[in-house]
């Protein structure tokens, strides 16, 4: 079965987990523009995507609002929150992949038919993993893993196509 929706981790994921702080409640948080190559076209491909994150953060929104995904964020129950989106987005467990990386992302995954992690990601959840990426949080591994979706699931010329990148043969 396809996956329909892509549901990303945020601090260790999306970014290395680091967390600086600044004067006047600054934030800041880095993230690989190689990862948001691969997020901003997968909606022109049938794939939406949405953060999922339990800390809040302006940077996160502007992340988001980027790559024109969703974020929800401050979320204390990932289970619930998950539960939640399958009926408002009309996908079933099995059309969903989760990205996560630590043991708050563990029952959530769970759930999902694909489920996907960083290197660096906490013994538990590479042990329940479909897939581990070679790379680690914020350095490529959602890049990687959502082109492992996309070789998978034989869309992955489409997106390169969305680059104007043809390939040979």
């Amino acid at each position: 079965m396809s996956i329909k929706l892509i549901i990303i981790d945020v601090d260790g994921t999306l970014t290395d987990g680091t967390v600086l702080y600044g004067d006047s409640n600054l934030e800041i948080k880095a993230f690989s523009i190689k990862d948001g190559a691969i997020i901003k076209p997968l909606s022109s491909l049938g794939v939406k995507v949405l953060f999922l994150t339990g800390r809040t953060s302006e940077a996160v929104s502007r992340r988001a609002d980027d790559l024109g995904v969703f974020a929800i964020q401050g979320v204390d129950n990932k289970e619930r929150c998950l539960n939640n989106l399958f009926t408002e987005y009309n996908v079933k467990p099995e059309q969903c992949a989760y990205i996560g990386d630590d043991l708050n992302d563990y029952i959530a995954m769970k759930l999902c038919g694909f489920r996907a992690c960083p290197a660096d990601a906490a013994e538990s959840i590479r042990d329940i993993c479909d897939y581990i990426s070679p790379f680690t949080g914020g350095k490529g591994a959602v890049r990687d893993i959502c082109e492992h979706i996309l070789i998978k699931e034989g869309k992955y010329n489409e997106f390169l196509a969305v680059y104007g990148v043809v390939l040979r043969g």
